[in-house]
């Protein structure tokens, strides 16, 4: 038998005993002869080199330092769900989701919500090719050398499976693995980790891959995505990922209807503490793709797809005192500061009172015993107060009246229910805010520099806006603490590389006042520079699509505002994206412009996106629902009968594919 013979039966039969033991629960070798077997292929793959394979099974034993995660743009944008907290919420999404396709039967696949750090994993020609974290959601860490020491991650698939896909999982902790993991600790007096999630989480941006393979992660899988796929529903591409090789949690079942998926939630809520990892809810899918594909998204969330959180787990414990926070915008939020007390897996000290309002309503005083919950199962709230156990001496909160940074007066603008800091320019932890926000991720993600270091160069006097960060030199950043060569010569990097960024992010890194994401976005689109956004009225803004009058006034509030402009010179000058590069297509044109289009259904010359990119590139608009607004629906088959006949009663003009080729043709 030939070496790479040799070579490539150890890899197939230890990946098939990985899977075995890791996804089937089910060894069929004993650790020992197991490990015989990793050290026989090692000492193999030792002396011939030249038949190194990034993906055999010695490669999860780790071994690769990672310095700095590459961050790479998702080909699959990772949604977040919207939540739901009652029987009445998911009814209620039910009757939505039966206005956009009519009066169909809808089934749905049922999955627990594990609690965890979504991955994404791409491969190609069934071999795993990268994982990325879910970062924003746009982009994330490049953590493909951590990912692979996971054993219950295949590193080639089996069975028949497409040339290219990804999938989409959750990397959690198990109980037993976490208790284990902390009872090392507590033995060498160091301090055990907070929460499963968390310490998942963490692992997965450890530097060294060994030390990832030393915790015993897990990776529950939830959904696939690609072209092509060679199924048409999320139960059936379950059960496919399952041939393949991947680790589905068996708890997942087909609800033919709502009634089916509230016994699924009642079970699973009072048996959930018997899972050897954390859930939190039930993640209800429509099951079948072609109407998730019609149902589509909004701008944060799957419409075919609700998350039921279960009832949150409450504590009582005492409020020692009430402190107050200032936000970048100057917003006050009042947060508790309680004994600490264990909650739904982590330790609570602190938990928002969000205002006075709030404060008011719930008449809470320092010294009261509180039950806290976790509002979602994330951030800590106070929900009630035990009148039963008030002293008698106790005092009624007094609302604080000036700014705890800067002592300015506070206002409270009539309809709103935060108390602000009108000192924007002159407040500390605004001032921070706002260049902790301009470096964020979403914004200008200058890497090398972080919140806490934005404080430190503020504190020292080297930033007093966020252009100060494009003037900042190596020897200027030395002498701060925590703060070597390399540290500083990476932040002078990061800063200089973000003059990268487009438009619509810097737009947004602006920080102004109800500009987010989505905001910036449409406002770069239509103005195409920053002088044009400038110069633009009120008026002029409002008739902009989605902005309304709100957002407009602050726009132009901060247009107006001297500093703000001065700023916006200095980085134009120091290269930052400032107007929109348009892209170059040849075939571009503007025959379609001034109408506003629906694509929905399937097609066969076209794939959706491409259609949606046709009417775009050609000046068109896409709209996300049917309304008075539209002017053309683009049906395909199966389309859904409710915007057939929305599309009919508005008296909107329906075209077949065929119709829309004619169309561009004629125009």
């Amino acid at each position: 038998m030939s070496i790479l013979k040799s070579i490539e039966d150890l890899r197939v039969a230890l990946n098939n005993h990985n899977y075995n033991y890791y996804v089937l629960d089910n060894p069929t070798i004993s650790d020992y002869d197991f490990d015989l077997k990793l050290k026989e292929l090692q000492e193999l793959e030792n002396k011939y080199p030249e038949y190194f394979d990034q993906n055999s099974p010695t490669q999860r034993v780790g071994g690769m330092i990672t310095k700095n995660f590459e961050t790479v743009p998702h080909e699959y944008r990772m949604y977040s769900l919207d939540n739901s907290y009652s029987k009445e919420d998911l009814q209620d999404w039910q009757t939505r989701i039966q206005k956009v396709l009519g009066n169909v039967e809808l089934s749905y696949t049922c999955e627990l919500k594990y609690d965890g750090a979504s991955i994404s994993i791409t491969y190609v020609n069934g071999k795993l090719q990268r994982a990325v974290t879910r970062g924003d959601g746009f982009q994330g860490d490049d953590v493909t050398n951590n990912i692979k020491t996971i054993r219950s991650i295949p590193l080639e698939l089996k069975g028949d499976f497409p040339a290219e896909f990804a999938v989409r999982g959750e990397i959690i902790l198990p109980f037993a693995g976490f208790e284990k993991m902390n009872q090392e600790l507590i033995e060498i007096g160091e301090t055990p980790y907070s929460n499963p999630r968390n310490t998942a989480s963490g692992s997965l941006k450890l530097q060294d891959s060994a030390e990832v393979a030393k915790r015993p992660l897990d990776c529950l899988l939830y959904f696939l995505i690609g072209s092509n796929l060679p199924f048409d529903s999320q139960f059936k591409g379950l059960n496919s990922a399952r041939d393949w090789g991947f680790k589905v949690p068996k708890e997942a079942i087909l609800a033919k209807d709502l009634s089916e998926v509230f016994e699924f939630i009642d079970y699973w809520d009072k048996h959930r503490h018997e899972l050897p990892y954390e859930t939190d809810g039930v993640v209800v899918k429509v099951d079948s793709l072609q109407y998730q594909d019609e149902l589509g998204y909004t701008a944060k969330s799957p419409r075919w797809a609700m998350a039921y959180k279960f009832k949150s787990e409450q504590v009582s414990t005492i409020l020692k005192s009430i402190s107050y926070q200032v936000g970048r915008t100057g917003a006050i939020t009042p947060v508790a500061n309680l004994e600490a007390v264990q909650l739904a897996g982590t330790v609570v000290r602190r938990a928002s009172l969000h205002n006075a309002d709030q404060i008011a309503k719930l008449d809470i005083r320092e010294g009261d015993t509180v039950f806290v919950e976790k509002g979602g199962e994330i951030i800590p709230k106070i929900i009630s107060v035990d009148l039963s156990k008030r002293k008698l001496d106790s005092q009624p909160t007094t609302y604080i009246v000036s700014c705890p940074e800067c002592h300015t007066a506070l206002v409270r603008t009539e309809g709103e229910a935060n108390h602000y800091c009108p000192n924007f320019y002159g407040c500390p932890p605004q001032i921070i805010g706002r260049i902790q926000h301009f470096i964020s991720r979403k914004a200008m993600d200058i890497e090398g520099l972080g919140g806490e270091t934005v404080a430190l160069l503020y504190a020292n006097g080297l930033v007093h806006n966020y252009a100060d960060l494009y003037t900042l030199t190596v020897s200027q950043i030395l002498p701060l603490e925590r703060m070597a060569q390399k540290s500083a010569e990476n932040l002078v990097k990061g800063v200089e590389n973000s003059k990268s960024i487009p438009f619509e992010r810097v737009l947004y890194a602006l920080g102004i006042r109800y500009v987010g994401e989505t905001v910036a976005k449409k406002l770069a689109k239509h103005y195409k520079n920053v002088d044009a956004l400038a110069q633009a009225s009120l008026l002029d803004l409002v008739l902009v699509d989605e902005i309304g009058e709100r957002i407009a006034q602050s726009v132009v509030d901060f247009f107006a505002n001297e500093e703000n402009t001065s700023i916006i010179s200095r980085l134009k000058e120091y290269g930052l994206a400032f107007e929109v590069i348009e892209k170059i297509n040849l075939n571009a044109t503007e025959k379609l412009s001034g109408n506003t289009f629906v694509v929905s259904g399937v097609f066969k010359k076209f794939s959706r996106d491409d259609l949606k990119k046709a009417i775009e590139d050609n000046g068109g608009k896409i709209g996300s629902s049917i309304s008075a607004k539209t002017n053309y629906v683009v049906a395909g088959e199966n389309m859904g009968p409710a915007k057939l006949e929305k599309a009919s009663k508005l008296n909107i003009t329906i075209l077949s594919e065929e119709d829309f080729i004619k169309l561009l043709d004629e125009k």
